[in-house]
């Protein structure tokens, strides 16, 4: 897409050029997140080669090549600076890299106001060995995850992290495999189109766990597409910037084969704090409890009576869920919604259960 006919926001599009030039032509504020594989700048000196002399096709493209560290220094204060032009107030960056780059983009996006979340450690379960033997095999790459500013409102799908985690909370250390087999794509002569690609797994989780179907994501070196394939998959919008366009070829033919799942499909388990707030009044006036039902605790050592306003009257005791519950276990302060519980099918079930019914 030439420069000059970008006028309203390119969501969908892949855009041929450089990162920063191609981001200042988009509006402030645009997009909700940012995932960015930048340059290493690993610097590599001569050819690294396996025990059987054969070649390893690494990281050797001019994409990679800077001066020096001031020259990628700049370069990186120069596309986080426009990141946070076009993230929103409550947006959130993710940046990928290695031990070459990652600490100098940490202090650059601290020095911006950037609000670091957390550090994700991507530990890889099939890591290139050290050939040369002289230093630890890598077996991992760093993100940094972090809110446009340290007051940002920022999005969290915590729930659907734990979900995929077996029902255990997600931890900042990953164990995913590089991209390989028929995900790795490759030139007419055989090798990596591209010496980076980032694994479809990695992007699903950072994506899942930052972002809502609808909302937009920007990514600024989109390589040879992964983050705008998920992104199609899982109904969010993409907009994508590319120098090369080899890359730019290959991202659209993944993205011509990807098929977006369906929306009920695609979004994310709400936490309790997403939900909306709903007053135990409205399963009273809707007869979800109507009044006159009995609510006990869990262990049926105290009992209440529901009201036609939604009080519950428990011996002397009068007021709403909270109060009464409180006052019956001499508490400063009670969740009713999880102490009270009702009989439904000869079972108890906290109240809090019956509140997914209503749509306020």
């Amino acid at each position: 897409m030439p420069v000059e006919s970008i006028r309203e926001l390119p969501l969908d599009q892949i855009l041929l050029g450089d990162a920063v030039a191609m981001m200042d032509m988009l509006p402030d504020a645009s997009v909700d997140c940012v995932f960015a594989d930048p340059p290493y700048n690993l610097q590599l000196r001569g050819e690294l080669r396996r025990p059987d002399d054969s070649l390893v096709d690494g990281v050797d493209d001019d994409w990679d090549k800077f001066t020096d560290f001031a020259a990628y220094d700049e370069f990186t204060r120069a596309w986080l600076t426009g990141v946070k032009r076009l993230l929103r107030k409550d947006g959130t960056l993710w940046v990928i890299g290695s031990y070459h780059n990652i600490f100098r983009i940490g202090t650059i996006l601290q020095d911006l106001g950037f609000w670091v979340l957390n550090d994700v450690v991507w530990r890889k379960s099939n890591p290139m060995p050290n050939f040369r033997g002289r230093r630890f095999t890598n077996a991992h790459e760093t993100m940094i995850w972090a809110a446009r500013e340290k007051t940002s409102r920022y999005k969290f799908n915590y729930q659907a992290m734990k979900s995929l985690n077996d029902d255990m909370q997600m931890r900042s250390d990953w164990t995913l495999p590089l991209c390989t087999g028929p995900e790795r794509l490759r030139n007419a002569h055989g090798l990596k189109l591209h010496p980076t690609q980032k694994p479809e797994a990695l992007l699903h989780r950072v994506i899942l766990a930052s972002t809502s179907p609808g909302d937009i994501l920007l990514d600024p070196f989109l390589g040879t597409g992964t983050s705008a394939v998920v992104a199609k998959r899982l109904l969010r919008h993409f907009i994508g910037i590319e120098r090369h366009p080899a890359y730019v070829e290959a991202a659209w033919a993944r993205l011509r084969a990807q098929h977006p799942t369906p929306a009920h499909i695609a979004s994310s388990t709400p936490t309790k704090r997403d939900a909306t707030r709903i007053p135990f009044g409205a399963l009273v006036e809707r007869g979800i409890v109507p009044p006159g039902t009995q609510l006990t605790d869990r262990q049926r050592r105290v009992s209440a009576l529901v009201t036609a306003d939604g009080t519950l009257i428990s011996g002397l005791h009068r007021g709403s869920i909270h109060q009464v519950g409180a006052a019956l276990q001499n508490a400063p302060s009670c969740n009713g919604w999880t102490y009270w519980h009702i009989e439904r099918d000869g079972k108890l079930v906290a109240i809090d259960i019956l509140r997914v019914s209503i749509s306020m």
